[in-house]
């Protein structure tokens, strides 16, 4: 196995924390490292974590780092390889069959070839990075398809022939683990467990996400938003929501709300399940009054 000790410039995890950094994406020590060492080793990374801590963000910085084009590939129930690979236009096939008339006309060429996220990733490698993006809504078939791909990245057109990279594309695997995935899968790939960030973490993303937002108020969000992961919610707020109600709360501020006020009518921005709001409602103002008075 080829070890590539530097990436664009990027020869150790701290670089290119600092680097990711700069993306405006706060990576600790453990992500940085699993990070670094998937590139240099060439391996797939797979982030898996609860909803909102920022796997896909995550991904997103990993491309503006390396300055190539991210291919999003989002998984659902029912995906199948032709939504990942390649499918052929068969309208434009065709028409260009009835315009050739009596003449040849390939109808295989690449005029008539649909790149998907997964194919586009083997054509240009040395340019984009691939997210594989909540793998476990996929099914069982679509994950056994996936560890062929991730073996040696190379598929077969039967029209075509095999197309294999030419080098190990970048390939970003995120799960917010709603079913386990196949050991098999795992195995093929550089492994981090994203958390929820600690709370000086979260308080430095807000700031560095929400330039209005004041050092004090993105402590007491963080340490109200803190509060409500502890509640038995449907959908605990994620990072983004963090963000996304201290925003909201310092416009409504800025409109003469007071801060408790002004974050109680914001709600919406945070919670977004009735059934987690109707929960919450009866303790809310001591849940904020005791974080943002």
């Amino acid at each position: 196995m080829a070890i590539r000790r530097s990436i664009v410039g990027i020869d150790s995890p701290e670089v290119l924390a600092a680097a990711l950094r700069d993306a405006q994406y706060i990576a600790d020590d453990g992500l940085a490292t699993a990070t670094y060492l998937a590139l240099a080793l060439g391996k797939p990374l797979l982030l898996e974590g609860a909803p909102g801590v920022g796997k896909t963000e995550g991904a997103k910085a990993i491309a503006a780092v390396l300055g190539r084009q991210l291919l999003r590939l989002q998984c659902y129930e029912g995906i199948d390889a032709a939504h990942a690979l390649y499918e052929w236009n068969y309208p434009r096939q065709m028409l260009a069959i009835r315009q050739a008339g009596d003449d040849y006309v390939n109808i295989y060429a690449d005029d008539f070839l649909i790149a998907r996220p997964m194919l586009e990733a083997l054509r240009h490698p040395a340019d984009t990075v691939l997210l594989i993006d909540e793998i476990d809504r996929a099914d069982h078939e679509f994950e056994a398809f996936l560890l062929e791909f991730l073996s040696d990245f190379s598929i077969s057109i039967p029209e075509r022939g095999t197309i294999r990279a030419q080098q190990h594309p970048v390939v970003v695997l995120t799960s917010n683990r709603t079913r386990e995935l196949h050991e098999a899968l795992r195995r093929r790939c550089v492994y981090h467990w994203i958390d929820y960030p600690a709370p000086h973490r979260e308080a430095e993303i807000v700031m560095m996400r929400a330039s209005q937002v004041a050092q004090d108020t993105a402590w007491r969000v963080v340490a109200a938003v803190g509060a409500l992961r502890q509640e038995p919610l449907a959908k605990a707020p994620g990072v983004a929501e963090t963000v996304e109600w201290a925003e909201a709360a310092t416009l409504l501020h800025e409109q003469g709300a007071s801060w408790p006020t002004a974050f109680k009518r914001a709600i919406g921005v945070v919670l977004k399940d009735q059934d987690d709001l109707a929960f919450i409602e009866p303790r809310l103002d001591e849940i904020l009054g005791e974080r943002l008075a």
